[in-house]
This record gives C-alpha cells, structure tokens and sequence, in this order.
C-alpha cells in the first residue's frame, strides 16, 4: 500500500494520479475530505501533528510519501514541522515502511552556481534553517540504520490545480485573463522551475525503486530560464502582450503588512533577485528521464484551461 501524508495538495495529487495508472493500492490521509471515485483509492482523516491518528491512517504501508505543505510562516514551521517530523519517524520505524519526503531547496541558502545533491546546507533564512534541521534528522536516522528515507526535492513549481505557486498565480492566470503578469524580483535572473506533472512521475519512480533510498535526490526540472523569457514564452502561449509588473523587496513587505502570506515571501526574496539554478542531472541519468520543456509545460496548461472552459 502506497501511502500519502499530506494528500490533496499539488505534488501529492499529482503522485495520486501517477500511482492510479498503475492501479496500486492508494491511501490519502489529509485532515480534509478527499473524494475520488477510484476503487483502489481510499482517504483517512489524520492530523499529521497527531501522532495516535497518524499511526491509525498509516496502518500497513509499505511506502509512505511526505508531500505536507504547511502555512507559509515561520513561526508556524518552527513549532510544527519538528513535531510532524518526529512523528513520521515513528510512524516509519513502526511499520517497517519505505518514506519518501518531497522538500524544496531552502536549506541550501544563496548559492553560487547549480544547485546538486552534495550542495552545503547554508540556509540564510528561518524557513531554511527549518528545513535544513529537518533534513538533517532524516538522514541521521537513516544513516544509523533506523529508517529507509528518500529525500526528493524540486525547486519552485509550477501547473499547479491550486494556484499554488507564484508563476501559475501571478503570470499564467493572469495572460489566461489577458491581464498583466507580476515578476517578484529581477526578471532577467535565472530562474529553474519544476513542472508539477514531472514531480509527481518522478516520486512514483522513486517509490518503485527500492535502491533509490537513503539519498537525495533531485526532481527532473529543465535548465533555468530568466523571468523575462519565460513571460514572453507564455505569453506567446496565451496569445496575449508580454506585459509584467515587477514586485521588489519593499514591495512584499508592504503588502506583507496586510497578507502574512506574502510576509512569509520577504525573507526568500534572494531566490529572486539572484540565479537559481537547480541541477536534476542525477535523477535524469539514473532514470533516463528528460524534463518537460518550459514552453510544453505552458502549452498543456494552456489546453488544460480551453477544456475546462468548454
């Protein structure tokens, strides 16, 4: 039985579809319903914090998938992701299970050039030092033998069903509508994005791969693109003006002031202003897997959306 912790979010529904094909044994476990009229499919409510429910819901796993997203606030990953953590340790050490986390990249900081597997945890921010600590644990365990953990991380995502990312949000949505898109910081910087359909393939290869444990790994996800090109690219797709609005620092911290989710933005804004190079090199050799192109990811977006207005 494939289990998902955190289901109902971009990357685990993404997983879920990926596992549906191949008609394996599904469990979603989320604190809100999910329904989908799958035989093989099944949810269970749990609150990951929890860790009597969590062990309830989780009962007879053999792969477990982490894909929780939390609220966007420090404060909040401070007190609760060590928690989770720990929880979901016990939960694996329990049930004998293979555990799959999906991360990002804070932990490694501002970096000069790509980021790989063997980059250094510099984190320059609360969220990262979260992450960075949390990953740590993971390994630890793993490499004294308690667990089997996989560590598979992307960089920022898009093709989201949720309009959660930042490029869906804020410049796909927007040339859908034939409005103007936003750029957070400078968009003739680098910028990598991991297409949500190739996460979800790329986790569903990891939990059929039994000797991909016990490491990280980064998730398939094209050569990096500046904002500038990557506006113009869509808004080709779109057939719409390649008009954007740049949101800077200052910016973020006054809307910051009335949204505490775009507060949670200000201390990440190096990732904007700066390259952002994520290298996947690792899972495409091991896996023989090519990317989706950033123009292909645009354009079965842009499909997706005629299908659902018509």
């Amino acid at each position: 039985m494939h289990t998902i912790l955190g289901a109902g979010g971009p990357t685990a529904n993404a997983l879920t579809r990926e596992l549906i094909k191949t008609n394996e044994t599904i469990r979603l476990v989320s604190r809100k319903p999910i329904s989908i009229d799958q035989p093989n499919v099944s949810w269970v409510k749990a609150d990951l914090l929890n860790e009597a429910e969590l062990f309830a819901a989780a009962e007879g796993s053999k792969v477990i998938y982490l894909c929780a997203g939390l609220v966007y606030d420090a404060q909040i990953w401070q007190q609760q992701w060590p928690v989770i953590i720990q929880n979901v340790i016990n939960l694996t050490k329990r049930t004998g299970a293979r555990l799959i986390f999906f991360d990002n990249v804070y932990m490694y900081g501002l970096v000069n050039g790509p980021m790989t597997e063997d980059t250094p945890y510099q984190p320059c921010s609360l969220k990262g030092k979260v992450r960075a600590k949390v990953a740590q644990q993971l390994m630890d365990e793993s490499k004294a033998g308690h667990i089997n953990v996989t560590i598979a991380r992307a960089a920022d995502f898009y093709g989201t069903d949720s309009m959660n990312s930042f490029l869906d949000m804020m410049v796909l949505d927007k040339f859908a509508k034939k409005d103007k898109a936003q750029w957070i910081g400078d968009a003739n910087t680098l910028h990598s994005f991991t297409y949500i359909e190739d996460a979800g393939k790329a986790l569903f290869l990891l939990g059929q791969t039994p000797d991909s444990g016990n490491q990280v790994w980064h998730l398939p996800t094209a050569v990096p693109i500046t904002g500038k090109a990557f506006i113009e690219m869509a808004a080709k797709v779109y057939e719409t003006k390649p008009q954007y609005l740049t949101i800077n620092k200052l910016m973020l911290r006054l809307v910051g002031l009335f949204k505490k989710v775009v507060a949670g933005t200000v201390e990440m804004y190096y990732q904007y202003d700066h390259d952002y190079h994520f290298d996947s090199t690792k899972f495409e050799k091991a896996f023989n897997f090519k990317p989706t192109s950033y123009y292909d990811g645009i354009l079965n977006l842009s499909k997706t959306l005629y299908k659902k207005q018509n």
